[in-house]
């Protein structure tokens, strides 16, 4: 009987060990999380709570309705304490796009006739579109750094010349995952007197929080580090008392009319919390991970090259100018591997052309068709950024050369 058993489990041996290899091979890795992340274990658990306890309309004049309004005040609290501004400012939104809207609209009807607003040309399209449609012919377009960085010296002389109203520039670029100077951005305009309006949705999360408050207006939605999606925040002006997103009611102190997403918006603020007490602590070892990364990249792809590599960028983004092939054909055959990896903004993908970012950091038409843009979550552990690299190399031989053709 023994025997038998011996000879069924050396049989069995073979099986098991391609049935393991074929799990790992099967396992998806994912790297966009710039574009969404998955829901993170304290967002579910306090989303699906509050779901069965705390679902009532916080504005309905009942006991049960007002315990929820207490608790959708103090998750604004909460916002408002790590964010380092006055709850009265916070607004609770459907995510970056509303506030990106609401905030160019507001600007447009509210600054004085003539003056201008300058915008970075890297920011997301959600400012862009709204930018172009509110304000037309009053934009003013920054210059970046070849690394994509605006410069603070730049702007206050652009600001101390007149003429300016408002600024808008990013806290960090969504497809390069370059940092921008927004704190020294915003004592410029402090001291100029111009509205300061920061696209922070990619910062949230990823790195401390501490000082936008400072900014004007901030933007920043809970999907993109783990909360809910359709859910959002939005940090208005000090002196902006006649803000509104929308009318109809009196929710969020009478600036966005309609019933609060309290389940949603408190596990937002939940993982925002979470993030901000534990998960930023962790970037100095990401930064590492990220880098060793690269260095795998560029030993096994000779030419290809690190966009922004030069400037202060997120610990989880890398944007690559791959040495040869269409980057849609990159992404393809990644994700055959179990890579899912994005050419850029997912906002953007379908429109024609390459990267508005890359353009405006002056990367060729040509260059700019063969990045990739590969982002991180804290979930990602070192060897995943290790198998990345090691599946970029072996898809390189897959990927015909751009200038190939096969004629048939």
């Amino acid at each position: 009987m023994k025997l038998r058993r011996r000879r069924t489990l050396e049989t069995l041996r073979p099986l098991l060990a391609s049935a393991a290899s074929m799990v790992e091979i099967c396992r998806v890795h994912y790297f966009d999380h710039n574009a969404t992340a998955p829901l993170a274990p304290v967002a579910r658990e306090v989303w699906l709570r509050t779901h069965d306890r705390a679902w009532q309309n916080p504005s309905s004049p009942y006991g049960a309705a007002a315990r929820v309004k207490v608790q959708l005040d103090a998750a604004r609290e909460n916002l408002a304490r790590l964010l380092g501004c006055r709850a009265a400012r916070v607004v609770f939104t459907s995510g970056a796009t509303e506030g990106a809207n609401a905030v160019c609209a507001h600007l447009a009807r509210t600054l004085p006739p003539g003056a201008r607003v300058a915008v970075n040309p890297t920011e997301h399209p959600c400012v862009l579109e709204a930018a172009r449609f509110f304000l037309g012919d009053r934009l003013v377009w920054l210059e970046v750094t070849r690394d994509g960085v605006v410069s603070p010296r730049a702007v206050d002389n652009l600001l101390a010349a007149g003429g300016l109203g408002a600024v808008a520039v990013m806290a960090a670029n969504n497809e390069t995952g370059v940092l921008q100077p927004w704190r020294e951005l915003a004592q410029a305009c402090r001291r100029h007197r111009a509205a300061f309006f920061c696209d922070a949705a990619q910062w949230l999360g990823k790195l401390p929080a501490a000082g936008l408050g400072a900014a004007d207006w901030v933007i920043g939605s809970a999907h993109k580090f783990g909360g809910p999606k359709g859910v959002g925040v939005l940090v208005a002006a000090e002196d902006a008392e006649d803000f509104h997103l929308s009318r109809g009611g009196e929710q969020e102190h009478g600036r966005r009319a309609g019933t609060e997403d309290f389940p949603g918006v408190a596990a937002m603020v939940a993982e925002f919390v979470e993030a901000e007490t534990k998960k930023v602590l962790l970037e100095t070892e990401r930064v590492r991970w990220r880098e060793e990364f690269e260095r795998a990249v560029r030993a096994a792809l000779p030419g290809a090259e690190v966009v922004g590599a030069g400037a202060e960028r997120l610990w989880n983004t890398v944007s690559l100018i791959l040495p040869h092939g269409d980057n849609t054909r990159w992404v393809a055959r990644l994700d055959k591997h179990g890579f899912q990896v994005s050419t850029g903004s997912a906002c953007a993908t379908g429109k024609d052309g390459p990267s508005h970012v890359l353009a405006a950091m002056r990367f060729s038409p040509e260059r700019a068709r063969r990045a990739i843009r590969v982002s991180a979550g804290w979930e990602t552990m070192e060897a995943d950024w290790q198998k990345l690299a090691e599946a970029l190399a072996a898809v390189s031989t897959e990927v015909a050369p751009s200038d190939a053709v096969v004629k048939l």
